[in-house]
Formats: C-alpha cells, sequence, structure tokens
C-alpha cells in the first residue's frame, strides 16, 4: 500500500503527520511525502516550530494513479496554504475521482472544502470548521471518527491529535479493504 501524504512546506501539526506515517509502516504500507515544494516541510507543535521533514515528491510531479490512499495532516497553517494552492486541490480531488480512499484529520477537511468534495458527505474535524463543511454541503458529526463510504471513495475524518489512535485504526482498516 502506498499512501501520499500532502504537506504545504510549513505548518504541518507533527504529531498528526509522525503518528499516521507510522502507523502505515507499522502495517506494511509505504508512506510518501509529498508537498507543494521541494525540499523539508517544517512541522509545529501547536505554534512552537518542530521537526522538519524530507519532501519526497511534489505534487507537480505527482498523480493520484501513483498511490492507493491520501492522508491530509491537519495543522491551521497547511491545509489553509493548501487550499490556496490549485495543484494541491486538484491531486485531492483527482483522489475522490478515482474513488480511492482519503483520511483527514483535525483542519485538513478545509482543503476538502476547496476540493468540493464533502457535499453530501457526513464528516468530522476541528470544531471550528463546522460551519464550513456545512457551508459546503457537507454533515457535521462532533465524533472522535467518522467514516463516510459514499461514493466515490471512502473518507475518514477525526477532530484533534487527541483522536489519532482511533483515526490511524479506521484508515489502517479502510485502506486495507
Amino acid at each position: 500500500m502506498r499512501v501520499a501524504f500532502l504537506m504545504a512546506p510549513k505548518g504541518v501539526e507533527q504529531v498528526e503527520l509522525t503518528e499516521p506515517w507510522q502507523a502505515v509502516i507499522d502495517d506494511g504500507g509505504e508512506p510518501v511525502l509529498v508537498s507543494t515544494k521541494p525540499g523539508k516541510v517544517q512541522a509545529f507543535d501547536h505554534l512552537d516550530k518542530a521537526d522538519t521533514f524530507p519532501v519526497d515528491r511534489t505534487v507537480a510531479e505527482s498523480t493520484a494513479e501513483d498511490f492507493d490512499a491520501l492522508v491530509l495532516p491537519g495543522g491551521v497553517v497547511n491545509p489553509d496554504a493548501l487550499r490556496m494552492d490549485p495543484h494541491a486541490v486538484a491531486f485531492v480531488r483527482h483522489f475522490f475521482g478515482l474513488g480511492k480512499p482519503v483520511a483527514a484529520i483535525c483542519h485538513a477537511p478545509w482543503t476538502l472544502v476547496e476540493a468540493d468534495v464533502v457535499r453530501g458527505r457526513t464528516l468530522t474535524s476541528f470544531p471550528s470548521l463546522r460551519t464550513d463543511i456545512r457551508n459546503a454541503g457537507g454533515t457535521w458529526v462532533d465524533e472522535e471518527v467518522k467514516v463516510d463510504q459514499s461514493a466515490p471513495g471512502t473518507l475518514i475524518t477525526s477532530r484533534r491529535p487527541g483522536d489519532l489512535k482511533a483515526f490511524c485504526a479506521a484508515f489502517i482498516s479502510e485502506f486495507r479493504g
């Protein structure tokens, strides 16, 4: 299982990258860090700079066909930057067009809203995105993890870092299926 982790060059919440990344490795999969720019991604621990991570591929040189699934880690800055990048938005939309599973945590559904893929779906997120999701035609729920199997593709979402254990278990199960 080859899994794309899409991130902007800065602003990803480190634990929302590292725990899902490790879950993919532990399941025998291959995580690939895809970003809008080459080089490194600067992660954060809430508002404080944390570690950097090397970019494996840029979104411009990647397609959804290259991967089996997509993970969108959160952080506030990361998805806000991604939703302003047309290549990143098209990359996300392409996964849904192919019916491939997508997992998003915390603020990451902002990118899903911009990609116009939440309409008719039920999902969760950090609570401050509730109105954005509803305005985009989705149904927001306050649950630890939500798996929506509406066509096309499966969408797995969680609210915050405290939900990571359930989030990782749910997306690994869905990605295998």
